[in-house]
This record gives C-alpha cells, structure tokens and sequence, in this order.
C-alpha cells in the first residue's frame, strides 16, 4: 500500500474502501464550509458514494492516471489530497485537496502538499506542479504561496461552484523552482 509519512502525526495514505464512512463523516458534518470551494459535496449523500470514488481513485491510480491520498492526522482521517491527473507525456501533476475545517490552521495542507511535491518530483520525474484554485479561495491561494508556486493568470468563469461562478488561479511550480525554494528553507531564511 502506497504511504507517505511526514512527521509523527501526520500521514497520506492511499485511499481504501474502509475510508469510506470517515470519508462521508466528515462530509456530512461539514457540508456547508465544503461546498464553499466544492461541488461534489452537495452529491456526497451516503458512504456509497465514497465508495465509488475510492474504487474509481484505485482504478486511475493502478493505470498511472492519478494518486489519490486521505490525510491522516493523530490517526484519524481529516482530509483528502491527490494528484487529480498524472501527465508522463507532459511530464505534470495536477493537485487538489480538501481538509476539515476542525483540523485547519494546524498546517496540515501545507505539509502535505510539500511531501506529495517532493514525491512529485523524485519519485515520479514531474517537472511541473500545477494547481487551479478559485480566486477567492485566500487560503489556498496562500498554501500556494508559501511554498514557492508562481502565479500564472487567472481564468474568469471557471467554475460554477453550487450556483456560484468563480474565476481560478493557477499556480505553477517547476522542480528548480521547488530546488530553489528547499535550499532556501535548508539555509534558515
């Protein structure tokens, strides 16, 4: 089973069926702040939905299509994060994730994203990180910041959010990009 640990707390898993109730757990208490930033949410009506979408995440990830990650925190599972596409072609990786809002604030995400980075970048030979977030999302936005993405553009009417249509940002990083950024960390600035 594919597992990527980052500190004593802090773990992404690939996804299992048994992830599946959590998953809808966490849907079902949250619905509202997911919704905000996700459509899915609002179809994530029962565990057999979450099913679905690790079974379906299974099949991409066992075709090199994608990697899909629930974040474990403390042991308990809190989010979600994945390489929404894996282009070798294109040699690119695109990111989303999603974190309960109880669990935020803790830099969870950003670690995470961090560690999938890296394993983007030296295990799977990727030379581009990439990640579309709506414009208003400041949070996301900042995750991207701080971890050295360069802001390419913005794309009015991206997305129709529950009603809501949003423009994104995309945000790129490449591996010297994501070289340059580890050895500035490494030296303490």
């Amino acid at each position: 089973m594919f597992k990527l640990n980052i500190d004593k707390q802090l773990e992404l898993v690939l996804v299992e069926p048994s992830f599946a109730s959590s998953y809808y757990n966490i849907v079902k208490d949250e619905i509202d702040y997911l919704s905000k930033w996700l459509v899915w949410p609002k179809y994530a009506d029962s565990e057999k939905f979450f099913l679905s979408f690790v079974n379906k995440s299974l099949e991409d990830y066992k075709s090199g299509k994608s990697l899909t990650c629930a974040i474990i925190y403390c042991d308990k599972l809190v989010g979600n994060i994945s390489f929404n596409s894996i282009s070798n072609e294109l040699k690119k990786v695109e990111v989303g994730y999603w974190l309960s809002s109880k669990c935020q604030g803790k830099g969870i995400v950003t670690k995470s994203l961090s560690k999938l980075i890296s394993y983007a970048f030296n295990s799977l030979n990727m030379e581009r990180v990439q990640i579309s977030v709506a414009t208003e999302n400041v949070p996301s936005r900042n995750i991207c910041k701080r971890l050295g993405f360069a802001f390419e553009g913005a794309i009015s009417n991206s997305e129709n959010l529950n009603g809501r249509i949003v423009a994104h940002a995309i945000y790129s990083l490449s591996k010297e990009q994501w070289a340059e950024t580890q050895q500035t960390i490494q030296a303490g600035y």
